[in-house]
């Protein structure tokens, strides 16, 4: 057996550089006092019940709770037998506060149509919706009901008509296949499902009601699909319902009723390594009460800011912090129905200027395609209204991070790099940007009242530098509350390595200074002549050659070192071809130089794309099969571009 020294996973990433708060940027946060939040900080750590009570004043409830915390690992509740109402909290308190004015979407779909609603008109769309549900299609509380729209105000509208009167909404990426729809239906046993007729995407009109039409053929639970209507010469089949009929003779009132807190607000269905869809389920009142609290400090969120995340609302970052952070704080978000790059390749930074956009939040993959754009894009626009950056979906590596800091930021915004996961529902390690220095590549310390730490194959924390695996120690309140109609699976994927200890998947190490670097799935760390290499930092030391845009690494079996390095790399626009066996050998010899010999990539792929799912991120699993010349195998339906893995071959 190998010993537990064998079993971590080594650090072969030095990043030294460091920026600390701007004083005029200090100055305006909501946190600038470095002391006295290191105080809290220290406080919530030692009393993270407390913290986190705290953190619930911040929303309405309808009746307090008696307990803050009920743990029975691996099952937790949050302000148990509390009682309050998402739809509420993001709606009906602002027009009470006398904020049905403020601006709550600002809708820009790919042809340029621009629509703005306020919060009045928001909640005047949900509500009627609502009155639909209950009235015409019979919903009712422990209802479920799955939502297949793209990212329009609709969208949204469904998510909060659902939770207003405790139906559990699924939604699901609209650009699913049927059978992917299907199989998130039955295991939910949802009752109707929204979708459209088309989404438009790179200038083309994309078929979503017919999907939804081949799924239902394979659902015997769904009762009615309603279908908003977008094209006049969509004809509805079995049924079928529209929209605006649907909704349109219903008030614009409706009266929110409480819901338990435990109550589950919404499924999210993630891939999972067997292929088989998990149904990750969340609660209602801690769920709201830690998305809330993570975005008001992470964001720095004050009453003016225009807060664009750049996500889908199929993933948990469109839930998390489009919709129900945001829009409890009655933010104003942007949000966008079309593909970043086009018409043209600065398409996210014309945006940014017309809409005046102060919070950006967007994903590393976004970042390195726009990196491989080259500089003189962005540099065609202003950019000055924005005042922070952030980042999601995976680790950006550090060069990534400069250009982002450097080009889109104008090194005046500081970057806030977050690390969480559909599982743990909101932020759990981020910067707060009025306090904490910022290291590129890192995602910082874990967030007041969240437990984390690096732990060896036995358990043990590790030292300072030393890689191993990103654990909770504690429960939090927007934590997973299971896997739909699955605890055993529960257990197993996130409870069974340590005992009572959320195992995150990731690995990670912190730095002497408590800072934490995640090095990515722990299913992708490299076994190289008794090294554990996390594939992470040797894709960043890849993407630190100029000539480089993006890079995804993975192991291919070897008799001699266990497992070789193979890597794939997207060169930058405008990088000279006629000498790839020159550009190999260069990229190789970079490698070695930035993070030593052992990285050294056995064999590089120069291509084009990358095989990715529709969040981004990029599908090893594939690229393992490819660098072992196998046929690739396994459930594909989440790639965002299927015919992509013969273009590499």
């Amino acid at each position: 057996m190998e010993s537990s020294k064998s079993q971590n996973i080594e650090t072969i990433l030095k990043e030294n550089r460091h920026f600390d708060p701007s004083p005029s940027f200090r100055e305006k946060a909501i946190w600038g006092d470095e002391q006295a939040f290191e105080r809290l900080r220290a406080q919530a750590d030692a009393n993270p019940e407390a913290f986190w009570e705290g953190a619930a004043e911040d929303i309405h409830w309808y009746r307090r709770w008696s307990k803050v915390l009920d743990w029975n690992a691996p099952y937790a509740k949050w302000f148990v037998g509390a009682e309050t109402n998402a739809s509420y909290n993001c709606l009906d308190r602002h027009l009470k506060a006398g904020k049905g004015g403020k601006k709550a979407l600002i809708w820009e779909g790919e042809d340029g149509t621009q629509v703005t609603w306020t919060y009045q008109d928001l909640y005047d769309h949900v509500c009627q919706l609502t009155n639909a549900l209950e009235k015409d299609l019979h919903l009712k509380k422990g209802d479920t009901a799955a939502i297949y729209l793209p990212l329009t105000p609709q969208a949204i509208v469904a998510m909060l008509a659902c939770a207003r009167i405790g139906v559990t909404h699924s939604v699901i990426f609209a650009g699913f296949a049927s059978h992917a729809i299907r199989d998130r239906v039955n295991d939910a046993d949802c009752k109707v499902i929204f979708t459209t007729d088309v989404t438009y995407r790179r200038g083309q009109p994309l078929d979503l009601k017919s999907i939804v039409e081949d799924a239902v053929k394979e659902t015997p639970g769904v009762k009615n699909v309603v279908v908003l209507r977008r094209l006049k010469t969509t004809t509805l089949g079995d049924k079928q319902l529209d929209w605006e009929k649907l909704v349109q003779p219903h008030a614009k009132t409706h009266e929110a009723p409480p819901i338990d807190t435990e109550h589950p607000l919404f499924m999210l269905y993630t891939s999972g390594t067997t292929g088989k869809p998990k149904g990750i389920v969340h609660s209602t009142g801690g769920y709201l009460v830690q998305v809330m609290r993570t975005a008001k400090w992470v964001f720095d969120l004050n009453e003016k800011d225009i807060y664009w995340c750049t996500a889908d609302i199929g993933w948990v970052t469109g839930h998390s912090y489009i919709v129900y952070g945001m829009l409890s704080q009655a933010a104003t978000c942007v949000i966008f129905e079309g593909a970043l790059n086009f018409p043209h390749g600065g398409r996210i930074w014309e945006l940014i200027d017309r809409h005046k956009v102060t919070i950006l939040y967007t994903a590393p993959t976004a970042i390195r395609a726009f990196m491989r754009g080259g500089d003189d894009v962005p540099r065609k626009y202003s950019l000055a209204s924005l005042r922070l950056l952030g980042s999601v979906g995976e680790p950006i590596n550090p060069e990534a991070w400069m250009w982002y800091y450097r080009e889109i930021g104008k090194s005046k915004c500081p970057i806030v790099d977050t690390w969480w996961q559909t599982e743990t529902g909101g932020m759990l390690i981020a910067p707060v940007p009025g306090v904490t220095s910022l290291k590129p590549g890192s995602a910082t310390k874990p967030f007041p009242g969240i437990r984390a730490d690096v732990v060896n194959e036995e358990g043990k924390s590790c030292a300072p530098g030393e890689g191993g695996y990103l654990v909770l120690t504690h429960p939090w309140p927007a934590m997973l509350r299971g896997i739909h109609n699955n605890p055993e699976r529960y257990q197993e994927s996130y409870w069974s390595k340590y005992p009572g200890i959320y195992f995150t998947g990731d690995g990670a190490n912190k730095d002497a200074d408590g800072y934490f670097w995640i090095k990515g799935r722990v299913d992708d760390v490299l076994n190289v002549s008794g090294h554990r290499l996390g594939t992470m930092e040797i894709e960043s030391a890849l993407v630190s050659h100029p000539s480089v845009a993006e890079a995804a690494v993975v192991g291919r079996p070897d008799d001699l070192k266990g497992q070789a390095v193979v890597a794939f790399v997207i060169l930058k626009d405008g990088t000279d071809l006629t000498a790839t066996s020159a550009i190999r050998d260069s990229l190789k010899k970079h490698v070695v130089q930035e993070i030593g010999s052992i990285a050294r990539p056995d064999e590089i792929f120069l291509t084009k794309s990358l095989p990715k799912t529709r969040s981004g991120k990029i599908m090893r699993r594939i690229l393992k099969d490819l660098a072992a010349g196998k046929q690739v195998s396994g459930d594909t339906t989440t790639l965002e571009n299927p015919g992509l893995v013969e273009i590499i071959e």
